[in-house]
């Protein structure tokens, strides 16, 4: 490529970047109005991409959000316990098939709760032995929390309580709410049992084990269960929504409180890891790309992403879900998968036409008005027909 095409180019994107995106043109009349505090998104597709960065981290002091500001992505941790187990699936370490109870003891014998009979509460021994499958696709039979976590909300939640093998061994000793296998619930505990067998596999902490084999490869540099102090002053804080009224700052959730990176945290797999926009995009494109980062390094093989990850390992009658990520009952090209967050937090990939949607907000409550045009604007973008002859397109747009 030549100097002129290089100058070319470049003209080219700084124009993109003085232009509001499709996203972006939306959310701006709510940031103005002070509905949405701030938002990000990204979407890409095939080759093109869009990425508007739209209000405030922080309204208070009037602080733009941008792709480095750290936040909690909740739930979408879960995602990457999956892709940790999926890759001692794929290295023969481990079956999803294989009973919970192989690698630790204690779910060896489970009970289920048999309801209450003459006043008095039953239990009724499992007869199905419950897998590593089960765990990771919530049909496990666990509660969301374990007993010990449930009413203990200082101190408890996700970013509280308990180191992952001690969670498993509680879990094993309380009730199960139904016979393994058979019904949905959806549940940090399993997720987080799941992590405590990785933990016997490997005979490393999850959390190291994710980073040696996950987020370094990838360079997510900014992702982890206790972000520093610098980090945190420039953290997207949380905000309540309400029907036409300006959002109000909430200075935490009950399910994950301050301090964040205090001696109550412990790591959960199941939610509380917290990340960028700029790094989450690099896991996400990962699973899109079928297991290989935008870096060129391969964190899974092709065919593991396409079997256990982008679609369902549930029974098909009980809905779709892989192993820490919601996907499609039976594949096909217009088929997402990925997770949210608690916070609202999102990413969902199309492996097969090669698009992703990232969606980082800080809220708790609603109604969320901009959401329908966020996504008839998203939708609008997928649609249009990209061109990619000539240059290896990419298009970025930063707003």
């Amino acid at each position: 490529m030549n100097v002129k095409m290089l100058l070319s180019l470049a003209a080219v994107a700084a124009m993109l970047n003085a232009t509001a995106g499709v996203v972006g043109d939306v959310l701006k009349p709510y940031v103005e109005n002070g509905q949405l505090p701030g938002a990000i998104s990204i979407i890409y597709n095939n080759g093109a991409e869009e990425i508007d960065c739209v209000g405030y981290a922080d309204t208070r002091t009037k602080r733009p959000i941008s792709l480095d500001d750290p936040f909690m992505q909740c739930s979408q941790t879960k995602g990457f316990c999956g892709v940790t187990i999926a890759k001692l699936v794929e290295e023969g370490k481990i079956s999803l098939d294989d009973p919970v109870s192989k690698y630790l003891p204690e779910f060896k014998t489970l009970w289920v709760d048999g309801g209450v009979k003459d006043d008095v509460k039953t239990l009724v021994k499992a007869k199905t032995a419950l897998t590593v499958r089960m765990v990771l696709n919530h049909t496990g039979g666990f509660p969301f929390e374990i007993c010990a976590k449930q009413g203990n909300i200082k101190g408890g939640g996700w970013s509280g309580g308990a180191p992952l093998r001690q969670t498993a061994a509680i879990s094993a000793a309380c009730p199960l709410l139904f016979e393994p296998g058979t019904k949905v619930q959806y549940s940090n505990t399993g997720i987080d049992i799941g992590a405590a067998v990785i933990e016997v596999v490997t005979g490393k902490k999850w959390e190291d084990y994710l980073k040696e084999t996950v987020l370094d490869p990838l360079g997510m540099k900014s992702t982890c269960f206790w972000p520093t102090d610098e980090q945190l002053a420039r953290q997207i804080e949380m905000y309540d929504v309400h029907k036409d009224a300006p959002a109000t700052w909430k200075s935490e959730n009950p399910m994950e409180q301050r301090p964040y990176n205090g001696a109550h945290v412990f790591p959960s797999a199941g939610a509380g890891l917290w990340t960028t926009a700029r790094d989450q995009v690099k896991f996400y494109k990962m699973l899109m790309n079928l297991g290989v980062g935008d870096n060129g390094v391969r964190i899974l093989k092709e065919e593991t992403v396409k079997s256990i990850l982008a679609v369902s390992t549930r029974p098909e009658s009980l809905g779709g879900y892989s192993l820490g990520l919601a996907a499609p009952v039976k594949d096909s090209e217009n088929e997402w998968f990925g997770h949210g967050g608690a916070w609202g937090t999102n990413c969902m990939v199309n492996w097969h036409k090669k698009q992703l949607k990232l969606w980082v907000v800080q809220l708790n409550g609603g109604p969320r008005p901009w959401d329908k045009a966020k996504d008839e604007a998203a939708n609008a973008f997928f649609s249009t027909k990209i061109d990619n002859s000539g240059v290896n397109a990419y298009t970025g747009r930063v707003n």
